[in-house]
């Protein structure tokens, strides 16, 4: 038995990769572990089947024989401790990678998707002009803070791991708000992660769905 993910049967980031479960498909491609996908609807997601796996109607769930999990997080610290590829092994910098893990996901992710939503749905509203400068700067000050953190380095504490991982796909995320292209540093930093072939694996994988949906 092979594990199996969900994801969406029409992805709305049109194939772009920053649906959450190109996380738990990049982590899989990178420690070699075959896997299955199911896809589901908006509608099927909030049926009580799904809401089983995951209680708050959302994609990725992860289901491995008894064990069902959800949160891109959860699954991609699970893949990490029980293969070898995604935490290092000694002690003290496996503990720094899963540091970097939650800093993706507690520090960087709400600004930037706080300022991506934003931007797709408040576009018309009367305040939208003046509090997009206010979202643009909160993330400014997080990406400034990573910046200086990583400096010249490749990764951000030694060898490629989950920490880097999940953060070059919280990055990607500002894709299209030209934020990124004022660090150079970080904006190569996420040019290393998705030149990695296990992510490359992952897009061509989650972009087919799209691309087969697209047809349909």
């Amino acid at each position: 038995m092979i594990p199996t993910i969900t994801a969406f049967a029409n992805s709305p980031d049109r194939g772009k990769g920053q649906a959450r479960d190109m996380r738990v498909r990049w982590a899989l491609e990178e420690v070699g572990q075959p896997y299955d996908v199911r896809l589901v609807s908006f509608a099927e997601m909030k049926q009580p089947a799904h809401l089983a796996l995951h209680p708050f109607g959302q994609i990725p769930t992860y289901a491995d024989g008894d064990l069902a999990l959800f949160e891109s997080g959860a699954i991609v610290l699970h893949l990490a401790e029980r293969h070898a590829g995604l935490l290092p092994d000694d002690a003290n910098a496996r503990s720094r990678a899963i540091a970097w893990m939650f800093a993706a996901l507690s520090t960087l992710e709400p600004p930037i998707v706080e300022l991506g939503m934003a931007m797709l749905f408040e576009l018309d509203r009367s305040w939208y002009a003046e509090r997009l400068p206010m979202l643009r700067d909160r993330v400014r000050t997080r990406l400034g803070e990573l910046s200086r953190r990583l400096g010249e380095a490749d990764w951000l504490d030694g060898a490629f791991s989950a920490g880097d991982l999940m953060m070059v796909t919280v990055l990607r995320r500002l894709h299209t708000s030209g934020l990124l292209d004022e660090y150079p540093d970080l904006a190569a930093y996420v040019v290393r992660g998705e030149a990695r072939p296990a992510f490359r694996r992952a897009f061509d994988a989650q972009l087919a769905v799209f691309t087969a949906a697209s047809r349909s």
